[in-house]
């Protein structure tokens, strides 16, 4: 099978598991995939297919169809102006929140901008006339693909219907076959597997309408960054007897139920077959771990809790149903399930704490941890969205009292200093940041502040590994004739210069157990940790081969 007849099936079947059950076709060359998917399913009873030679019409029909039955209509065309065609009933369904799917073909990238036939700009054609807007991609056969068509189009679907009703577009690149060829098989199974429903199930918008989870024991609560409603949910993980796994900046990593060790324990082949389980719930946006995001890949049921039922976290496209709220049923029953999440995390985070204390060196991995378990109760500590906030989620033990932040959104560099300093301007207690060097002069100007600006109460503890630490963990660190021009990007900058140059207080952090001391103080302060990349990239090493070792041993 080739890409595009895969991809056009895929769409096809996924919109309609997820209840389409008409569509409009205009027809086209390089629609041919999604014209010959669709008059498959029409003849196989699965949809009723229309078929208008003129776009303005046929997307009138679909409009008329979808104004009166409520449900989202398939509108399909080639590429070029017939998609322009389709802009007056796009825009007349935009003002009356009639739900519609377009799926208008095009060129692959390659090909636009070249003068190539029939080729003219359509992404976001439609502009602010649609809920949604989906540059799909050419398709390649490569494995995960299926899930991505099949999240995409199952949230096509849902954003066309919540929380307000109106036309979605997909603008779906097809290369050259553009008809079926070929008896071999597809890299991957082209079904669902979801006994006929929709990949992501999304529960209705309505106030009140709460999502019951099954009833299971083996159940997981994980709190992504800017995760809403923490407390009540770490409180229903904790009553059914679920391990609750937290990003340092969701805010639930507290309680008996709080695993900190999740990073390992996860990276063990033999945990994860053993504590494999039935239903993950999901709040904010997970990402810090790869072993956390393989658990949400593999879930059986991953439940995502969303505020927005037109935007909603699933990084690895897992998500089995969404609902603004949901319900965690108290089991009865052997409490065994969480007591091996505890034994191995308590094994895994007393392995990993005897490799950080096993001298009194300033490492980057103990000063998170240190850090974060030694500043005053109300205090809020804000993170660097690279690798200060991946060492407090390694590190970072269970405590209440604490309110961790970080730019996790677009996970940026920029302007880290001054959110900082915001957060702590409106923060009624102390203060603190732990940025990495390329992060703190990225924002140098942040620290320029009027006589007459209030100066907040914040210690800027900074990581200076003279760098970009973060690629010696990462496999680039192997790229030994280039790397450190390119990715160690070694500044040689003396920080204590930059907190004279703004009359800053600044301290050097000579031993590890020196931190309370050198953080200690009121006002805007500097405190600088220096540490080397290679040690750093070693000491994690000795941190993962610890903690597994322990895992197994409790296994």
């Amino acid at each position: 099978m080739n890409p595009a007849t895969a991809l056009a099936t895929v769409l096809v079947d996924e919109l309609l598991c997820a209840g389409m059950a008409e569509a409009v076709l205009a027809p086209g060359s390089r629609s041919a995939p999604l014209a010959l998917a669709l008059e498959a399913a029409d003849r196989a009873g699965r949809v009723r297919l229309h078929v208008r030679v003129d776009e303005r019409s046929a997307a009138f029909l679909a409009l008329g169809l979808a104004k009166r039955s409520g449900r989202p209509v398939a509108l399909v065309c080639t590429s070029g102006t017939a998609a322009a065609n389709f802009h007056p009933a796009v825009i007349e369904a935009s003002e009356t929140g009639t739900p519609l799917v377009v799926l208008t073909a095009d060129r692959p990238p390659e090909l636009r901008g070249t003068g190539a036939n029939q080729t003219i700009d359509q992404v976001k054609l439609y502009g602010s006339a649609v809920r949604w807007t989906c540059e799909v991609g050419a398709p390649e056969e490569r494995p995960g693909m299926v899930a991505y068509w099949r999240s995409m189009a199952s949230r096509a679907y849902a954003a066309a219907l919540v929380p307000d009703p109106g036309p979605v577009h997909l603008n779906v690149a097809f290369r050259e076959p553009l008809i079926p060829g070929g008896d071999e098989p597809w890299c991957e199974p082209l079904d669902s597997g979801a006994e006929g429903g929709p990949w992501t199930k999304v529960r209705s918008g309505m106030p009140g309408a709460v999502l019951r989870v099954p009833a299971t024991r083996r159940g997981v609560l994980v709190v992504g960054d800017g995760a809403a409603n923490v407390k009540r949910y770490v409180a229903a993980a904790s009553m059914a007897g679920w391990p609750v796994l937290s990003e340092p900046s969701g805010n639930g990593r507290y309680g008996d139920n709080a695993v900190s060790s999740y990073h390992f324990l996860l990276g063990v082949p033999e945990f994860v077959e053993r504590y494999r389980p039935e239903v993950v719930v999901t709040l904010g946006k997970p990402g810090l771990s790869k072993p956390l995001l393989a658990l949400l890949r593999h879930a059986p049921q991953h439940i995502v809790v969303s505020p927005s039922l037109a935007r909603w976290p699933d990084p690895v496209r897992s998500a089995t149903q969404v609902a603004q709220e949901v319900e965690i049923p108290v089991v009865s029953g052997d409490d065994g399930w969480l007591k091996g999440w505890k034994a191995a995390d308590q094994a895994a985070a007393g392995a990993v704490d005897g490799v950080l204390d096993e001298s009194d060196e300033v490492t980057e991995p103990r000063l998170a941890r240190d850090l974060a378990a030694s500043i005053p109760g109300g205090s809020l500590l804000f993170a660097s969205a690279s690798m200060p906030v991946r060492d407090l989620d390694q590190t970072m033990r269970p405590r209440r009292g604490l309110r961790v932040a970080a730019n996790r959104g677009a996970s940026g560099i920029d302007g880290l200093v001054s959110t900082a300093m915001g957060m702590a301007l409106a923060h009624s207690g102390r203060s603190y940041a732990l940025l990495g060097d390329l992060a703190f002069l990225h924002d140098q100007n942040g620290l320029v502040l009027g006589p007459a600006e209030p100066v907040p109460d914040l210690a800027l503890v900074v990581v200076n590994n003279d760098g970009g630490g973060i690629f010696s963990l990462l496999p680039q660190a192997s790229l030994r004739g280039s790397f450190e021009r390119v990715f160690g990007t070694s500044h040689q900058v003396e920080l204590a210069h930059i907190a004279a140059a703004h009359g800053i207080p600044y301290k050097r952090l000579e031993k590890a157990s020196g931190l309370s001391r050198a953080v200690a103080g009121e006002g805007l302060r500097i405190v600088e940790a220096g540490t080397d990349r290679e040690l750093n990239a070693a000491l994690h090493g000795r941190m993962r081969q610890a903690a597994h070792e322990a895992i197994k041993s409790v296994l």
